[in-house]
């Protein structure tokens, strides 16, 4: 690939297609995840990362290499991986003496950074202490928020807005019932983030409805709030932007106040003479009444008698 004038001009098919991957689209695709540690992290964090990747496949990407960055300081080297990864969603974990087990949780907009947050591990247990059954690789999870915070607090209901960003997997038309087997719990209350991850179990209840059982599978994290980086509304109205032909136009339609639509129809002046009915003896036009239509008198027929 060539780039002349800030424009980049493809070569070969290759590069052509693969800078068409990359063009705006009307539907998105699914967004992925970049997976980095720091230039010092511990086990813990090593450890969370790992499961969080585990939950993310096929749609993340784990860098294993250490990378000496700080997101909150400068963020030019975090943006260069996304642009280079081709993700919208990253994850940086670290650790330090004035941070320990530290995570952060960020999104992109246009290859910049739009909001982050920096949560610390009080407590954490993997996906390998927990001895149960697991979910199959790429399941959509049910996710579940519950706390006041994520209704009242602005940053919570950003936080929520990114995690709900960062777990949701793939959009579907369809699901069905037995692909609905995992389910992510977060809990905010106090100042911390109280994250659960449960595989759903369809017993038997007698009945064609079955009865639902969560069992814990892993991991479990408890998350304190340490320090946030909010995009400006006029920023994060332009990221919520979508382009025109996204949503079908609808022309004549309105709503009350019970939220009854109500559509508004425009058809052509219809010519009922010409309206095809049943045809029964008892609707056959008679002779007289068709030369009254066409404006011609008919003479009467002279009987035998007068001829």
């Amino acid at each position: 690939m060539t780039q002349s004038g800030g424009v980049v001009k493809p070569k070969t098919k290759r590069s052509k297609r693969f800078l068409q991957t990359r063009e705006p689209k009307l539907t998105e695709n699914s967004k992925n995840v970049m997976i980095m540690k720091g230039g010092n992290t511990s086990e813990t964090v090593t450890h969370a990362l790992k499961d969080v990747y585990a939950l993310k496949k096929p749609n993340a990407v784990l860098y294993k290499k250490k990378n000496i960055m700080r997101p909150f300081e400068d963020s030019t080297s975090l943006e260069f991986f996304s642009k280079k990864s081709d993700c919208s969603l990253f994850l940086f974990g670290s650790h330090n003496k004035k941070r320990p087990n530290n995570l952060i949780f960020g999104r992109m907009f246009d290859f910049h950074v739009l909001d982050m947050f920096e949560l610390g591990i009080e407590k954490f247990t993997s996906l390998k202490e927990v001895k149960n059954s697991k979910c199959a690789e790429g399941t959509k999870p049910m996710l579940v928020f519950a706390g006041e915070l994520f209704e009242t607090d602005k940053e919570y209901v950003r936080l929520r807005s990114v995690l709900t960003d960062f777990f949701r997997g793939p959009s579907v038309s369809a699901v069905r019932l037995a692909g609905l087997d995992h389910v992510l719990h977060f809990t905010a209350l106090d100042g911390k983030i109280y994250l659960r991850s449960y595989r759903v179990l369809l017993k038997k209840s007698g009945c064609r409805t079955p009865r639902i059982e969560l069992e814990e599978m892993g991991p479990s994290l408890d998350l304190v709030v340490r320090r946030t980086h909010l995009a400006s509304d006029d920023l994060y109205r332009t990221a919520l932007r979508q382009p025109k032909g996204v949503k079908p136009k609808k022309k004549n339609v309105s709503h009350d106040t019970f939220g009854t639509r109500y559509g508004r129809l425009h058809m052509q002046k219809q010519d009922l003479s010409k309206l095809q009915t049943r045809k029964m003896k008892g609707l056959r036009k008679r002779k007289g009444d068709v030369a009254m239509e066409t404006g011609e008198t008919i003479s009467p027929k002279k009987s035998k008698a007068q001829e």
